[in-house]
């Protein structure tokens, strides 16, 4: 079994993302932080990336995030793209393992993104946060319950990676106790990924078949080299 994280790993924003969030900000009177910062918010909760700007309070939080998710909808999908070499890279995959996507952003636009860019096809299961974005976080995280929803999903799934770009997965990985594969095409650098512990990492999604077997047939014990 393969759990694959979405935003940075399956699908390139382009933008829609960091540029979304930057116009919502900015519908509500707010500072747009540098895009250094705004890229470190692809990737975890959106909720918990905005508690960490200026000007944004619990108070006017649900509506940014309301203008934001609108935008995303109405424009973001469709401009997003899937990464070069993934769709080769799936179908190579889903031959011989089941597929999940284990992703922090809401279960439905997951899936509704997964169908407008062609992909949801390739995947046993999709599993997301809470829609209500204004539910409490789950007690280990919002990312880390997506991947024990798609572990139990499947159902004894035998072995299992996950493959992500931000250090959110790999620290999923490791709660569930499972190899984790860092990609370098996302937004995670690799210094991020192996301070994050990834058990391998991947330079393209050419390579990510051969990465994925050979952890499936290893495990951690006797694995290649990263």
């Amino acid at each position: 079994m393969i759990l694959f994280d979405l935003d940075g790993t399956l699908v390139d924003p382009a933008g829609s993302i960091t540029g979304g969030i930057a116009a919502s900000l900015q519908l509500h009177g707010l500072p747009v932080p540098a895009p250094e910062q705004l890229h470190t918010l692809v990737g975890p909760p959106l909720r918990e990336g905005l508690r960490s700007l200026g000007g944004v309070t619990e108070d006017n939080l649900p509506a940014i995030i309301r203008d934001y998710r609108d935008g995303y909808r109405r424009h973001g999908m469709a401009a997003s793209s899937v990464y070069p070499g993934v769709r080769q890279a799936l179908d190579e995959l889903r031959a011989e393992h089941r597929l999940v996507v284990a992703t922090s952003k809401p279960q439905s636009l997951a899936r509704q993104l997964l169908r407008t860019q062609d992909l949801e096809r390739y995947f046993t299961a999709v599993c997301g946060s809470d829609d209500d974005e204004t539910a409490p976080v789950p007690e280990h995280g919002t990312k880390v319950q997506a991947m024990a929803e798609a572990l139990a999903a499947v159902g004894h799934p035998g072995r299992a990676v996950m493959v992500g770009d931000r250090h959110f997965d790999l620290d999923g990985a490791a709660h569930h106790r499972i190899p984790g594969i860092g990609v370098l095409w996302g937004f995670g650098s690799r210094a991020e990924l192996t301070r994050a512990g990834a058990t391998s990492l991947c330079e393209d999604p050419a390579g990510l078949a051969v990465r994925c077997r050979d952890l499936l047939r290893y495990g951690r014990r006797d694995r290649p080299a990263l």
